[in-house]
């Protein structure tokens, strides 16, 4: 009788954790559905606003003043961004609410006036930030509280970008390099579908790519891929350096932020001048889509490199995933055909692999190169994600990102990224 007890109260237990979760991943995906609706939505009317009074941009220097201003007045975690909401995964690092708005309005003005930024890498801060909220709102242990926080960060990501297998997946994966965080998998993979949902309703796009070019896989384009792979991964390890040594070099140049985002702002502003083009302002989408149709000009991806590390250093808000994605994209575009694949199925390739390689995530990684091109190319993806993912080593986008488990041997680490 004891035993029949036992038995139904475990059963009662597991199923009223799960109507639980299934209650509050749905709260945390409506919320943050309408959320990153909104965020979306101004996204574009800025990028719009940029793209037709392109002479806005010569204000860029004076809105770094603004957004330095917003984030000493109103934030205690000036700069710390996704590297605060992944420490509040693995410790009990407390993440403002305060940080959802404040990464919402500058992540929008740094677009606005030709910043090079992404909006996935904001759109998690913002996930985390409310979802830290609303794990507090209902009084959760510190444990679920974090479960919350990856809720919210999948939730957000999925609204944004429209990948809600891979925003699921990558919330869970990111934290711990090696260790997926499990316990997360129903909540996050119920509020990036109602996010999703909720994203797509209310005008969120999936971007809808067609790889030109997709020959049969065999032992000699695996043996190409292998090397745009290898590529791909050093790549990554440049971005990576240079978005962290470009934040030491300004910080060397003054301690003052206004200075800082003053002078970097400058330099966008002279850069882009120069060179007598906006195509690496903003986010670059539309430079991405062009890479994945076969056309990018062989300096793209130093430019975005250069450009995304000057915006971030010097003080302007916003995410770094996009741009790995043009960076990938275009580099892959270019250096394929000399490879002997086509530029289209390099771009994909050369995206999803400089991805992989700047956040140590191979699963999702693979989940988003499945959502946004289809399962046509799987063998290609899976194999250069792999690669990548080795040969990229520690280096990551976010400091605070542990290295769990080894890339090289089966042992844990338990190791920062560089």
């Amino acid at each position: 009788m004891k035993f029949i007890k036992a038995f139904f109260k475990h059963i009662f237990n597991r199923i009223w954790r799960l109507l639980r979760w299934i209650i509050f991943a749905s709260v945390t995906g409506v919320i943050l559905g309408l959320v990153a609706a909104a965020f979306n939505f101004c996204l574009t009317e800025a990028v719009t606003l940029r793209e037709t009074n392109v002479g806005i941009a010569i204000f860029l220097p004076i809105v770094g003043l603004l957004i330095v201003y917003l984030y000493n007045k109103f934030s205690n975690a000036q700069d710390k961004g996704t590297n605060l909401v992944l420490s509040s995964i693995n410790s009990d690092e407390h993440i403002p609410l305060r940080m959802a708005p404040l990464i919402f309005i500058s992540t929008v003005l740094t677009q606005m006036f030709g910043g090079s930024a992404g909006r996935e890498g904001a759109a998690l801060q913002i996930g985390g930030s409310i979802g830290n909220y609303l794990g507090n709102w209902f009084k959760l242990d510190s444990k679920d509280k974090k479960v919350f926080i990856m809720s919210g960060m999948s939730a957000a990501f999925s609204a944004i970008f429209g990948t809600p297998v891979a925003a699921a997946i990558f919330s869970i994966e990111v934290g711990s390099v090696g260790i997926m965080q499990y316990s997360a998998l129903v909540p996050c993979t119920i509020s990036s579908l109602v996010a999703s949902s909720i994203g797509k309703s209310l005008g969120c796009e999936t971007p809808n790519y067609l790889i030109k070019g997709i020959t049969e896989f065999n032992l000699l384009t695996g043996g190409k891929t292998i090397l745009l792979a290898c590529l791909c991964a050093g790549i990554s390890v440049i971005f990576c350096i240079m978005l962290h040594s470009f934040g030491k070099v300004f910080k060397k140049f003054s301690s003052n932020p206004y200075e800082r985002v003053f002078f970097g702002g400058t330099v966008i502003l002279c850069i882009t001048l120069i060179l007598g083009t906006t195509r690496y302002s903003g986010t670059g989408i539309e430079v991405i889509t062009s890479a994945i149709g076969g056309t990018a000009r062989n300096s793209d991806f130093f430019w975005k490199m250069l450009f995304t590390a000057i915006t971030l250093a010097c003080g302007y808000k916003g995410g770094e995933i996009i741009p790995s994605f043009f960076v990938g994209a275009t580099f892959g575009c270019v250096i394929a055909p000399v490879l002997g694949l086509s530029s289209s199925l390099g771009a994909a390739i050369g995206m999803v692999s400089v991805f992989c390689g700047v956040t140590n995530c191979p699963i999702a990684s693979l989940l988003i190169a499945l959502e946004l091109f289809g399962k046509a190319p799987i063998l290609y993806f899976l194999l250069a994600i792999a690669i990548s993912y080795m040969l990229s080593g520690y280096y990551s986008l976010y400091k605070t990102q542990i290295i769990a488990v080894s890339k090289y041997k089966n042992e844990y680490v338990d190791k920062k990224t560089h």
